[in-house]
């Protein structure tokens, strides 16, 4: 079972347990988050559409906060006596998917029919004493 899923415009195939190093994420480390699924695959399923991967949980925890290598940039032109060097460092976050799986299915809560057929009456009585003059 593994899924597609993106983070930091970027797309990952995740399976359960594994670790990534992904772009930095505005999360506490030791904090659980759920990631955007793209696509699923199960046993014996796979869910691409948009309805369907809204049943599915990608969740994964923030093991630590990180930076990436450094990165040396060299700008020279010859002839000309110019030079410049910069570096970079990129932020990083290291994460690990904790579950991957299908959400039970909710129904959704019935609303009491009490409660509407009240709110009915009061708002035609409401109206009753306005003439509109």
């Amino acid at each position: 079972m593994y899924a597609i899923v993106k983070t930091g415009g970027k797309q990952y195939r995740v399976e359960e347990g594994q670790t990534l190093l992904v772009e930095r994420l505005p999360v506490e480390e030791g904090a659980k988050f759920a990631l955007e699924p793209l696509l699923y695959r199960g046993d014996d399923e796979i869910l691409d559409g948009a309805d369907e991967l809204k049943k599915v949980k990608v969740e994964a925890k923030v093991v630590e906060h990180t930076r990436g290598p450094k990165l040396r940039i060299v700008k020279f032109k010859p002839k000309r006596g110019y030079k410049r060097r910069t570096g970079h460092r990129q932020d990083l976050t290291r994460i690990e998917i904790v579950k991957i799986g299908k959400a039970a299915a909710r129904k959704p809560a019935a609303a009491p029919a009490a409660k509407t057929a009240d709110a009915e009456p009061a708002a035609a009585a409401a109206g009753e004493g306005n003439d509109g003059a």
